[in-house]
């Protein structure tokens, strides 16, 4: 009698970010914004890095900077991808309507902190048109994470417009539904060399759990790095084994292992110091 052996495959990473655009329909004050060309990626080269990633992961996020639904051929990008991989997307929430009925999305995660009354439309219907989306995009068992930062502006006419939406008490971070939930956390300090936060010892899951692919192919260790400036390489120039197994890549991740920061971004960054400390 023959023995049946299942074989695990292990991925390396967790999930891996796209950024299908990194352009924005909004200017907000707490965004560093990016100073790269502005595009869309092209249809031809999201098949070549849906191929190029295979085995190296199962879940998408389209997420970096821009605003994915403004992508003018969005659902075409979720439907390829999905045949293969699980898809995550963050949104400001203006363009929602867009993807309301695509049911290849397995979560779709909301910024409401980046609702601005100047941006042309009052809350009120900012948040009746997401809820719209969102009632739908549930029937197809979509995960929705809401996401606010506290100290908002609009931060009690927000929590008080859910609170009436779910018929729910909410107090922090909070699970609102059946496969809905709201992040409620503090704002954190995008990596800038810059900036006034500066920390040698510390870690970060980048090149650990997930790595980053700029609209033109640039590949980076995090989703934090807006412009770049870590670049190991591009997936159109090079494969994908060749760039996270280069000096400069395996240097970043060792030193994330023993608690340092070895490069100077990084210890201008506080995203996973602040998870340690709150």
């Amino acid at each position: 009698m023959c023995a049946i052996i299942f074989m695990q495959v292990i991925l390396i990473f967790k999930k891996i970010y796209i950024e299908v655009t990194n352009i924005c329909n909004l200017n907000c004050l707490f965004c560093p914004g990016n100073n790269r060309d502005k595009e869309f990626m092209e249809i031809n080269k999201f098949k070549y890095i849906l191929n190029s990633l295979k085995g190296y992961t199962k879940y998408l996020y389209f997420h970096l900077m821009g605003e994915p639904l403004m992508h003018p051929e969005i659902n075409k990008l979720i439907d390829l991808a999905s045949d293969n991989y699980k898809i995550n997307i963050t949104t400001n929430g203006y363009y929602i309507n867009r993807i309301e009925n695509n049911n290849n999305i397995h979560q779709i995660n909301i910024s409401l902190h980046s609702f601005d009354e100047k941006n042309g439309k009052p809350l009120t219907e900012y948040l009746d048109e997401i809820f719209n989306a969102v009632d739908k995009l549930r029937v197809n068992n979509t995960i929705i994470s809401y996401r606010l930062w506290t100290n908002n502006k609009y931060e009690k006419d927000i929590i008080s417009a859910l609170e009436n939406k779910y018929k729910i008490k909410i107090n922090g971070n909070t699970k609102i539904a059946n496969g809905i939930f709201l992040e409620y956390s503090t704002e954190f300090i995008w990596p800038d060399i810059n900036n006034n936060y500066c920390h040698q010892n510390g870690t970060c899951m980048g090149l650990r759990t997930h790595i980053g692919i700029l609209v033109d192919g640039t590949i980076v260790p995090c989703c934090l790095d807006y412009n770049g400036k870590l670049k190991l390489g591009n997936i159109f120039e090079e494969d994908i084994k060749t760039i996270i197994n280069s000096p400069r890549a395996k240097k970043i991740k060792i030193g994330f292992l023993n608690n340092q920061k070895v490069e100077e971004m990084c210890q201008h960054c506080n995203f996973y110091d602040r998870i340690k400390n709150n």
